[in-house]
Order: C-alpha cells, then structure tokens, then sequence
C-alpha cells in the first residue's frame, strides 16, 4: 500500500517515518526540506517550500512507495489562471476562465485543464503542415542532395538522397500535444476519467511521432493557421517543461508534477505588468543584466526593467513570492532594491509581494532620496480583481522619478 504524506506550502516541518533511502532522496532533489530526526531513528522531518504538486518515490526493493503532495494555499483556480495567463496573457484565461471541473489537487485539475484544451484543438481535425523532410528514395522527390548523394552512393543512381517539402500531420504542433498527453498518462494521481480522456486524445494523435524524453522540444510559431491550438500548446510547454522529476539518485524511481510557485508569480507578475503598460510608450525588459560597479564585475538581474523611448531606464521591479511575516518583507530584498536602483540612477524601486497585511508601504533611505515601494497582491481575491491591482502597481511604474 503507497504511504501518502500531505503538506502545505510554507507550512511548519511534520514528522514523518521513511526509510532513509527516500528521505536522502527528497533532500537531494530539493522537493521539500528534509532532515533526518536526530532524536527519532527512521524518522525525517519534512518542511515544504515553494514548490506544489505531487511525487510518487520508489525505492528498489523497501517496499510500498512514497507519495508525496503538497497543496499550494492560493486556491488551484487561481494558480492554473496565474499559469496561464503568464503563458499566453492574450487568452482565455484573461478572464479567469479556467476548467478545473470539481478537482481540488494540483495534478488532476491540469490534466483537466490540458485535456480540454487539446479536445477543443482537436475538434476540427489535426492541424496540417509543411515538414521537411530528409530520405533515401528510389525515386527523384523535390530536391537532390548532391552532398549525401556523392558521399552515400559513390556515384551510382540509385536510390537517390531527396529533401522535400511534405503536406503531413506530423509536425511540430501535434507532437507537442502527443508528448504532453503522454507525459500525463505516465504521472501517478490523473483521474480514472480524465485519463480515460487523455487515452482518446492519444488515440487521435497516435500517427505523430513520438518525441524523444529529453531532447529539447520542437520549435513552433503562432500564426492564423495554429490559432485554435495555441492554448493547448501553451499549456502543453508547461508541462513538457523541466519542472517535474522522473528519476532519483542511487536507483529511485522518481515520478511527479510539481510548480515552483516562486517561479509561477514571478512570471505572472512580470508578464502582467507588460500587459497593463502597453500603450504607455515605454519597452518593459525581464532579466536585463545590469552591473552594479564600474568595472562590470557585479552582476544582477532584476525581474523588470521599464525603459522609455529614448532606452533610458524609467522604472524598476522585482516580484517576491514571500507572506510578510509579523516583523515585515526581509529587509534583503530592500538591500537587493536599492542597489537595483543606484545601478540604474533611479529614484523610486518597487517590490510586489504575494498578499500580505498592508496594501503597499513606502520608505525613504537616508542620504539618497530613493524611495523603495512594497506591494502586496491578494492571490484569493478574483482574477479581475488581482489584474485591477497589477495596473495599480503599473501606473506607479510610470511616474517614477529619476534620481
């Protein structure tokens, strides 16, 4: 029988009895806090992080499993709407519609989400495409490849090395979704019907290659044509991408989902307030490398940078995963501001926190005249609510001042 340990996102450590195999396990693949009790042999204590979602830990021969869940505080509705907003800001969940239909974990509500997005893609039949295509052929197809011809046949005439341009389902688009599919019906914890779901989905996908665990993922462009894929796809890259263990150290079988919600708000944060800017004149940057001294030793890497039309700096701001505690935010990440600011000869920086017990707090640093912003955002309220708030933050944005 799997033993099954629940625990919340930056909630206090529990005490839990596992062998030590999975324990040094989860300490080293950084899925949770873990550290062996010294006062209780067999026992770990396990404090969950950043990281939501579940994992399933076998240990060759020490019996039953470990399944391993931990459940994010912001509701899962609000989660898969700050996902999906930050993949793809423009659609459907612009207005907070996501279906997570009655599940309350992680793992079931996206497969959900990911299998009615790939139906809805699927509706009208799959998308077709150009592909190259590279082949030994009897037959002159397209183009002669002179080089493989002379380096592969020593002159003969046939067969004959061929390139050609090939009307085919099989394209980049639709291998995507087949790897997202997959990737789902190999995770412990889908649904009996939703993966009952995903194996129809597969089914209308089964004459797409299959790609290769591992290797990077095949490059695809939005146009008019993909449109109606283009929410399944975005969703598909977020569970495609590297965020999910599949294998341990020493032997263990590692197989999960999990989201770094640190990640999660930082991109939603940064994409939001791109959204709210535009029309305002200015370019916003993620991850602009700056330097802090002159000899450009120091580097840093704020979330976003607003620049105005004459690549000026304008504007600065950092998102911070973190609930204020009963002193305040870490006094670091004002450090962290403020030289984000002397860098850029700005006078005002801006910090977004996720929630907290004021709305926004301002302060002075002494000798320098630079103010430093905290904001807090309430991830429970609405998404039309949360987005109201971001544009708030926006506007801030645009009326900072220079030193």
């Amino acid at each position: 029988m799997t033993q099954v340990v629940e625990l919340v996102e930056h909630a206090p450590a529990v005490g839990v009895a596992l062998p030590d195999d999975v324990g040094r396990a989860l300490a080293a693949l950084r899925i949770v806090d873990a550290a062996p009790d010294p006062y209780s042999p067999g026992h770990w204590s396990l404090r969950a992080g950043s990281k939501v979602g579940a994992v399933t830990v076998a240990v060759p021969g020490h019996g039953d499993p470990l399944t391993l869940r931990v459940v994010p505080k912001v509701p899962i509705a609000r989660l898969l709407f700050l996902l999906g907003y930050s993949l793809d800001p423009a659609g459907a969940w612009r207005g907070g519609e996501v279906e997570v239909a009655e599940h309350r974990d992680l793992l079931p509500a996206l497969a959900h989400a990911v299998e009615r997005q790939v139906d809805r893609a699927l509706r009208q039949g799959l998308l077709q495409g150009y592909r190259v295509t590279e082949e030994t052929s009897p037959v002159v197809r397209g183009r002669i490849r002179e080089a493989e011809q002379i380096r592969r046949r020593f002159g003969a005439t046939l067969p004959v090395e061929v390139v050609y341009d090939e009307f085919t389902t099989d394209i980049a688009e639709n291998r995507i979704l087949r790897a997202a599919v997959e990737r789902l019906l190999r995770l412990p914890g889908v649904p009996r019907e939703v993966r009952r779901r995903l194996l129809h989905q597969r089914a209308r996908l089964a004459d797409v290659t299959a790609l290769v665990r591992g290797r990077p993922l095949p490059e695809w462009r939005p146009s008019r044509l993909n449109a109606r894929y283009q929410h399944a796809l975005h969703l598909a890259r977020a569970v495609l991408e590297d965020a999910s263990p599949e294998h341990g150290p020493g032997g263990l079988r590692v197989e999960g989902f999990l989201f770094d919600m640190n990640r999660l708000f930082e991109d939603f944060v940064t994409v939001a307030l791109r959204e709210a800017l535009r029309g305002s004149g200015r370019v916003a940057r993620f991850q602009d490398p700056l330097h802090l001294d002159e000899a450009r030793t120091i580097r840093m890497k704020p979330d976003l940078v607003l620049y105005g039309p004459d690549r000026t700096p304008c504007a600065v701001a950092d998102a911070k995963y973190k609930v204020e505690r009963p002193g305040g935010y870490p006094d670091a990440d004002l450090y962290q501001m403020l030289a984000y600011c002397t860098a850029l000869g700005l006078g005002e920086g801006h910090l977004v926190y996720a929630k907290g017990n004021a709305g926004h707090a301002a302060h002075r640093v002494r000798h320098a005249g630079i103010v430093l912003h905290q904001h807090a955002l309430d991830l429970d309220q609405d998404p039309v609510g949360l987005l109201a708030d971001v544009a708030e933050v926006a506007a801030r944005l645009v009326d900072t001042p220079p030193v």
